[in-house]
């Protein structure tokens, strides 16, 4: 018996917006159920649920780990849980962040993809950097249907662009014509799939991922052996990185189960760096603090030494003021801050 229709949506900074115009265009007997990513803060308790609800006719709610969904309900990720799909029940878990992220797009449009393949439909609405591209990717390749947000009718297009860099998506529409399309497409066939699938070890890392997110143990499941080994570390962990390849988009894992986009990477690694600075400056300042105190003592008691502690705090304090202005000249970099900043360039 065929699959009823999955609709999954993800976005982030400016989804709320684009959410609400949706939602608002749907009929109360709406005969799919709807998952929802919103990217929000971990420690912040999350409006969504009534907000969505308020906005049109389908209730919304924040589901429990292991709740049997329904048609004509909108179920949206609690904060820092991703929100998997199994045959007919959710997963709430609490496995490792990707892009930064928990709960993260690419994980719900990956576990729709492998549990449901041509019955789901997914959405990319306004954000920031690239999360659900990759997801986007797999439900494309797995025979679904791919919907992404006009770029210039986000409030952010980073999310919308980078998916359509990637992926070849079946609709490119503003968020105020998704919801209509959506309607038609749940009330539609299934329609007859022509897509390339995924091979043997494409779907064995896809069956992976999905585990990870989850909740298991990356290396256990054995998820270096998928990708390409490199030079990089992962910015959360620490742990080496593997680069794997989906068509386009380059995308990396580390054995204890963080991933990333290359453009998200890029961002991480760049704050890493600017953390791991004031942690230097933090350490030879405490030093300098140390030597003047010492030296004070030793001066105190007419110790010749006193001097040398002195001489020395004095040299830290300058080296101090050196990282100092090394750090106001670091920048946080991105796919997207640096297009921004190429037409000044030029100019």
């Amino acid at each position: 018996m065929a699959h009823p229709h999955i609709v999954v949506i993800g976005a982030s900074a400016g989804g709320v917006e684009a959410l609400l115009t949706l939602v608002g265009q749907l009929p109360a007997d709406f005969p799919a159920p709807i998952f929802v990513v919103l990217h929000i803060a971990p420690h912040s308790p999350s409006q969504l649920p009534s907000i969505l609800s308020r906005a049109g006719a389908l209730p919304a709610v924040h589901p429990y780990d292991g709740q049997e969904f329904q048609p004509g309900h909108i179920y949206i990720a609690p904060p820092d849980h991703h929100l998997l799909l199994e045959e007919r029940r959710v997963g709430v878990k609490k496995g490792p962040r990707e892009n930064r992220v928990r709960p993260a797009v690419d994980a719900l449009f990956r576990s729709a993809a492998y549990t449901h393949g041509p019955a789901v439909i997914g959405v990319v609405l306004s954000g920031l950097l690239d999360d659900g591209t990759s997801g986007l990717w797999t439900i494309q390749r797995l025979g679904g249907q791919t919907i992404v947000q006009d770029p210039a009718d986000a409030l952010f297009d980073a999310m919308p662009r980078n998916a359509l860099q990637h992926v070849a998506v079946d609709a490119v529409l503003p968020a105020a014509e998704i919801g209509t399309l959506l309607t038609r497409l749940v009330r539609a066939p299934l329609p007859a799939s022509a897509a390339p699938g995924l091979n043997p070890r494409e779907q064995a890392l896809l069956r992976t991922e999905v585990r990870i997110a989850a909740g298991a143990s990356g290396y256990d499941l054995g998820v270096m052996q998928y990708g390409e080994p490199t030079p990089l570390t992962c910015p959360e962990c620490h742990g080496t990185l593997v680069q794997l390849q989906e068509g386009t988009l380059t995308r990396y894992r580390c054995h204890t189960g963080h991933a990333y986009t290359a453009d998200t990477l890029l961002a991480d690694l760049t704050r890493s760096a600017e953390e791991q600075a004031y942690q230097m400056l933090r350490a030879m300042e405490e030093t300098a603090m140390l030597l003047r105190q010492l030296g004070q003592r030793f001066g105190a008691a007419s110790d010749p030494a006193a001097e040398a502690f002195l001489q020395q705090a004095c040299e830290t304090e300058r080296r101090t003021h050196l990282i100092r202005e090394l750090l106001w000249q670091t920048e946080s970099l991105s796919k997207e801050k640096l297009r921004a900043e190429e037409p000044a360039a030029r100019e």
